[in-house]
């Protein structure tokens, strides 16, 4: 399951994820991060086993946790199925559906946000 973790600029100095790693032995993904001087946003995978014990060490430390249900939401009335998105998509969460539509897998996807930028429509958006 993905989750998206926003650090404040008071504890965005302080190796959270390092942390949460080391005491709950979980095998955490960075998908994608975010982080200046002032303040980070990450995406990390985290395996379902371990997902509320990892939310709870994460919010214990003032990190504020949302869980992404749909990593990138596809508009199907914007979308014109003209596959630009999936031969961005190196990880292959976008392919084409036998009516040429396109197919969604969110397990595969870790939200690197080329599709969105690929897409002549606007018809894809993080969650």
């Amino acid at each position: 399951m993905k989750i998206f973790l926003r650090f404040a600029p008071e504890i965005n100095q302080e190796p959270h994820i390092s942390e949460v790693i080391l005491e709950t032995g979980a095998k955490l993904n960075i998908n994608r991060a975010s982080v200046d001087a002032v303040s980070g946003e990450v995406v990390v995978d985290v395996p379902d086993e371990k997902l509320n014990e990892v939310i709870k060490l994460f919010r214990s430390r003032g990190v504020e946790v949302s869980i992404l249900e749909h990593p990138v939401i596809l508009d199907e009335d914007e979308c014109i199925n003209c596959g630009a998105c999936i031969s961005v998509c190196y990880v292959r969460a976008l392919s084409f559906k036998d009516d040429w539509s396109i197919a969604l897998d969110e397990k595969r996807c870790n939200q690197c946000g080329a599709c969105i930028t690929a897409c002549p429509h606007g018809a894809l958006e993080f969650s």
